[in-house]
């Protein structure tokens, strides 16, 4: 596939001559629903222009979350906002994007880059796992680890990523300012580009994390950025042992 350089040439005006020769938004809204909403060619159009960029966040992504997952969607949607935390786009990364992670970067000397992956399970019942007790009256959806086997002395790590319903009225978020939680200085969201809190510096892992990822209790993870889109790491137990704690849990 062809690389579009992005340009930022269209200022959404009548005389622009970027509008001269483009489709409507019905239009294009009609090919990408044939294109059945592929993610690939949404992100090559948003590289053209402004105008192109400005579709495909307010329409075509969101279009794209809704045929990825639309149980999910319509729970995100049912409090009443037309939209959702840190837009859609965003969201849309998070569903298809496992952030991997840098050297040096959010999970120290882990380093695996990120990637696509084809198809991913969100639960909002393994998302209850994830949460403290006082807290477990919020909504997060956390998808199964996405499994990066023998690396080394890290073993078998695994990503996983999630997002909350609603974040801003969070039982998580209120809990987090209460407790000072620190964000993080310099890395941000794969996903939306906020800021980051260290949910193991403000000690809300609970230990029912460990049992549903099937990893062990004391290497695990993860962040929730200021939009409520979270993303952790977590080192594997070997296949007989997590069938164990299974049965334990």
């Amino acid at each position: 596939m062809m690389i579009v350089a992005k340009q930022f040439r269209c200022i959404h005006s009548s005389s622009c001559l970027c509008m001269k020769g483009h489709l409507d938004e019905e239009a294009i809204f009609h090919i990408f629903e044939k294109l059945n909403w592929n993610p690939r060619l949404i992100a090559t159009l948003s590289c053209v222009c402004k105008w192109f960029d400005d579709i495909a966040k307010r329409v075509l992504w969101k279009e794209f979350c809704r045929a990825r997952a639309p149980k999910m969607m319509l729970d995100l949607q049912s409090s009443g906002s037309h939209n959702v935390d840190g837009n859609w786009k965003a969201l849309g990364k998070l569903l298809i994007y496992c952030s991997g992670c840098t050297k040096g970067g959010l999970f120290g000397s882990i380093q695996i880059p990120g990637h696509f992956v084809y198809r991913t399970r969100f639960s909002r019942t393994s998302g209850k796992s994830f949460l403290l007790p006082q807290c477990r009256t919020d909504v997060l959806y956390v998808s199964d680890p996405c499994e990066h086997l023998d690396q080394g002395e890290e073993g078998d790590v695994g990503f996983f990523r999630g997002v909350f319903k609603s974040f801003p009225l969070s039982k998580v978020r209120k809990m987090l300012i209460e407790r000072e939680a620190k964000l993080h200085p310099t890395e941000v969201c794969p996903y939306c580009k906020a800021k980051l809190w260290n949910m193991l510096q403000a000690k809300m892992i609970p230990r029912s994390a460990g049992c549903r990822l099937g990893s062990y209790d004391d290497c695990i993870e993860y962040y929730v950025c200021l939009n409520g889109h979270m993303l952790g790491v977590c080192t594997l137990l070997p296949l007989s042992d997590s069938e164990e704690a299974s049965e334990v849990e």
